[in-house]
């Protein structure tokens, strides 16, 4: 696992500075503490920071092939590297190193950009063709590992992250206004913007050359449902015994590793099964690594305790004070160059660490949901269906309003006043925009009265990632585009930008099973009603893989990692909420009402409403602008 970046100048008249380079690669230090690796021509410069799990002693990056005239970075992990460098070596290519990296190499020279097709892994990497005069790109099927890129004054500049970029002077730091607009609704910049204008993400599942033609972008992968649409009803124990197959498989095959592996244990479904099949596969006694609350509303420690317990882990439990949290957050833009609102961030970061004092590797259980539609979402969708049939129009529209507003206002983690508010605000809405107000933050008519009247006319493309996505979906079930597009935009921007971003932080290595391409390929086939059954979510699964663990966690609601801010700018960030979203810096500024700030601000420290989501969403963006921005 690394960092990697690049340049690559067509113009004659801006040559690639070594220097710059060397910033790129020392901005991404974290993501490779082992080793640096630089590789620098006036054309090209290919720049690596190596976290050594595979070929510790070898594989030092850039690599280049044997006559040196294709080089190449790379970022992730390729599960069958080895029976891939076996049949390169049946058609006579030369090893110098035991790296995965460079059978990605090698399977370029003989397939080209087709090579994308035999890769099995997560991965980002850049390709360097002196023959070609060209640098090819790609990035895994999912997202789960990140890349930026520019081009600029007939420049090509890359980076695992962001910071990378900005260190080259062409660089501009103007913000994209669209995709401010988006974090404010999805609480991240979904790809393929970033929240600066001159730089993009490369989405999921794609590749791109960049040479003397300009920039060719293309799709190599993309996850098809419309199967699942087609089959006959069928009984969970038909697919049963191949889920448990699989998923035991891939596990084995992710376990891959020349130093020890451990797993992320929250306690729930996911993983759990990761952890219970990792004890049957590891050799030796796994190590498990959790983190509990001191606020019991947001705790599930006991949970990964029993789990724990169960599967006879060596067990290691971080409790975590909100003293200790929200210390944390004046210092969470260290590691996020992009406003990010997703408060489980912060414990993520926090587990990560923890865990990296032992092992470099660890295998968690984010992908489930994605694929067997567990968030409590979709169940939702379901139910206000039935609200909206049932419950007279009359009623909908003057008398529950009323009632919410005679409601207790709870700051505990999923209280009913902040579901009912929730649910009752995706009423009249079409399923896509509901699905994302849920998971999100501000909506349009809160963005109204929060952006200057110059800012406005961005509000009429909030949704369009959405429906592009649903546009290029094969399945026809409305909850079924649902999962479409939490994968290619909640799961990847979200999800995985937070464990990447946490986890590099802290020079961990994250692995994520349930999103290997063999399981997401059997996966998607699956009959939607056999993940979401009436209204429980991971049908399948739990039936599945009941007989490993105990019955309480299939049993428990589902909770999520979430944290308890709005407990704590009412309290231990009150200072800090009061100074970044200040009238002074607010109008200075010039992009939000500082009157309809106040008004939250107010509501909430009086506990009239809480505003947790909005507030946290605008004090993310304060933090970073203020060091990526204002500076």
């Amino acid at each position: 696992m690394c960092g990697i970046c690049g340049v690559f100048s067509i113009n004659p008249n801006s040559p690639v500075e070594s220097d710059v380079l060397q910033q790129m690669v020392d901005s991404i230090i974290h993501r490779g503490p082992d080793e640096e690796g630089v590789f620098c021509q006036p054309q090209i410069g290919l720049g690596s920071r190596r976290l050594s799990i595979i070929d510790v002693a070898g594989g030092q990056q850039p690599i280049p092939n044997e006559n040196k005239t294709i080089w190449i970075v790379f970022n992730g992990e390729i599960y069958n590297f080895a029976e891939l460098r076996r049949f390169l070596h049946t058609k006579g290519h030369q090893f110098q190193t035991h790296s995965d990296t460079e059978v990605i190499l090698h399977l370029y020279e003989e397939f080209g950009t087709e090579c994308l097709e035999y890769l099995d892994g997560i991965f980002a990497f850049a390709i360097w063709d002196s023959t070609k005069q060209h640098l090819f790109i790609a990035r895994d099927r999912l997202g789960i590992k990140p890349l930026y890129y520019a081009e600029v004054n007939q420049q090509f500049i890359f980076g695992s992250e962001l910071k990378a970029l900005l260190k080259h002077p062409e660089i501009s730091r103007e913000i994209d206004l669209v995709a401010l607009n988006e974090y404010l609704s999805f609480e991240y910049v979904p790809t393929p913007r970033s929240i600066f204008k001159d730089i993009r993400r490369l989405e999921p599942g794609y590749f791109l050359v960049y040479g003397a033609k300009g920039l060719i972008k293309q799709k190599f992968w993309d996850v098809t449902l419309a199967r699942s649409e087609l089959r006959p009803p069928m009984h969970w124990r038909d697919y049963s015994k191949q889920l448990y197959q699989r998923m035991r498989s891939i596990v084995q095959k992710e376990l891959v590793s020349d130093v020890p592996v451990g797993v992320l244990l929250s306690g729930g479904v996911d993983s759990s099964i990761i952890a219970a099949l990792m004890t049957e596969l590891y050799p030796g006694r796994v190590k498990s690594f959790s983190i509990g609350f001191q606020e019991s509303s947001f705790d599930e420690s006991p949970y990964a305790r029993m789990v724990a317990k169960h599967l006879q882990t060596e067990h290691h439990e971080l409790i975590l004070t909100s003293k200790m949290a929200a210390d944390l957050v004046p210092d969470i833009v260290d590691f996020l160059d992009e406003p990010f609102g997703d408060s489980s961030l912060i414990p993520t970061f926090l587990l990560s660490k923890f865990a990296s004092n032992q092992v470099k590797v660890v295998l968690g259980g984010d992908g489930g949901d994605e694929l067997f539609a567990g968030y409590p979402t979709l169940t939702a969708h379901r139910l206000i269906e039935y609200y909206e049939r049932v419950i007279p129009w009359s009623i909908r529209t003057n008398i529950a309003p009323f009632l919410l507003d005679w409601l207790p206002v709870s700051f505990n983690n999923i209280s009913f006043d902040f579901r009912l508010r929730r649910f009752l605000s995706g009423r009249g809405v079409p399923h896509l925009t509901r699905h994302h107000r849920w998971l999100g933050s501000f909506t349009d008519d809160e963005k109204d009265l929060l952006l200057q009247d110059w800012l406005k006319p961005v509000l009429q493309d909030t949704y369009t990632q959405v429906y592009r996505h649903i546009r290029e979906c094969d399945a026809m079930l409305p909850l079924n585009q649902i999962l479409y597009a939490d994968m290619k935009m909640y799961l990847e921007g979200d999800i995985l930008f937070k464990v990447d971003r946490a986890s590099m932080a802290t020079s961990l290595e994250v692995r994520v099973p349930f999103l290997n391409r063999d399981l997401v390929s059997f996966v998607s086939d699956i009959p939607f009603d056999l993940k979401l059954r009436r209204l429980s979510g991971k049908y399948l699964l739990k039936k599945s893989f009941k007989h490993m663990l105990p019955s309480e966690i299939f049993k428990r609601p589902k909770k999520g990692f979430n944290m308890p801010v709005a407990h704590w700018i009412s309290g231990e960030l009150r200072n800090l909420t009061l100074d970044l979203l200040s009238k002074d810096r607010i109008e200075r500024q010039g992009l939000f009402n500082y009157s309809y700030i106040h008004s939250l601000i107010d509501e909430h420290f009086k506990q009239q409403r809480d505003n947790r989501k909005l507030l946290w969403t605008l004090l993310v963006f304060q933090l970073w602008h203020s060091r990526y921005v204002s500076n």
